[in-house]
């Protein structure tokens, strides 16, 4: 993933923003991205259930057909991976999950890959949700997982923290960060609907995105348009290269919105292949 977003920063993956086609059974949403070499798609039904399809074509020929939705929620905890890395202190070891589903389950999978967690601290509405997804971080990755009870312990004295929900209004109070935090949000990000608000990011001195130019194809907008903040927004690519400087102050908090870089899933589809 972190080459992928390295191609696009340079422009050898194209990677356009998402297309909505609205048909009789739902709204179909269709991502798409490719290199000189390959190309590939993901589509899924938003509005009823079906199975997301991601297509890899290589050299002018069908190489392979994904479906289910494991591809893409791996996807997107390396993408957020490859954020912390890039955005967290050398030293963060101590990680803070708000949300208890897949995504919140993929991006501790990820991110032990880059950083030795040695506290990890869950919190979800549901007690007994909250208490086995730490179980589960717990039996199947290794991960010293607690349930918090309330969500700021999931956020005070964490180096590391992850907004995983599917919540329409703010789940974090930035006052719960401690100095020199790495923030990843992947849940909703848009106008009206958003699990943070512009309090976060005015708390933040770099924020960046995995792709620009989806965040501003958002329909309704991106919960920061037309703000300072998103102004100042960079590239992740941009941060990868060292081309934007992190903040010189070890306590600035850093921000990261995911929104899922088009043409990641058929580039990892590729990757798995190989």
């Amino acid at each position: 993933m972190r080459a992928a977003v390295l191609a696009a920063h340079r422009g050898e993956l194209v990677a356009p923003p998402r297309a909505a086609l609205d048909l009789a059974g739902g709204r179909l949403m269709v991502t798409a991205g490719g290199t000189d070499r390959w190309y590939g798609h993901r589509a899924y039904l938003v509005g009823a259930p079906a199975d997301q399809v991601v297509v890899l074509v290589e050299d002018g020929r069908l190489r392979a057909v994904a479906v289910g939705d494991l591809l893409g929620q791996y996807r997107v905890g390396a993408l957020g991976a490859v954020a912390a890395d890039a955005l967290a202190r050398p030293d963060a070891h101590r990680l803070g999950i708000i949300g208890t589903g897949a995504q919140a389950y993929a991006q501790a999978w990820a991110i032990r890959a880059v950083r030795d967690l040695t506290a990890v601290t869950v919190y979800g509405r549901d007690p007994d949700r909250r208490a086995g997804f730490a179980r589960r971080l717990r039996d199947e990755l290794g991960l010293p997982a607690v349930a918090a009870t309330e969500p700021a312990a999931a956020v005070r004295d964490h180096d590391i923290v992850v907004l995983a929900t599917n919540s329409t209004t703010p789940v974090l109070d930035p006052g719960w960060l401690s100095p020199g935090t790495a923030v990843t949000t992947l849940g909703p990000k848009q106008a009206g609907r958003s699990e943070f608000d512009l309090r976060l990011a005015e708390a933040a001195a770099l924020i960046t995105t995995d792709s620009v130019r989806q965040l501003d194809g958002y329909d309704p907008p991106f919960v920061l348009a037309g703000t300072a903040a998103r102004a100042g927004m960079v590239g992740l690519g941009a941060v990868l290269t060292g081309e934007r400087a992190l903040p010189a102050d070890p306590a600035a908090i850093r921000l990261y919105c995911s929104v899922g870089l088009a043409g990641t899933e058929p580039a990892l589809l590729r990757a798995v292949l190989a």
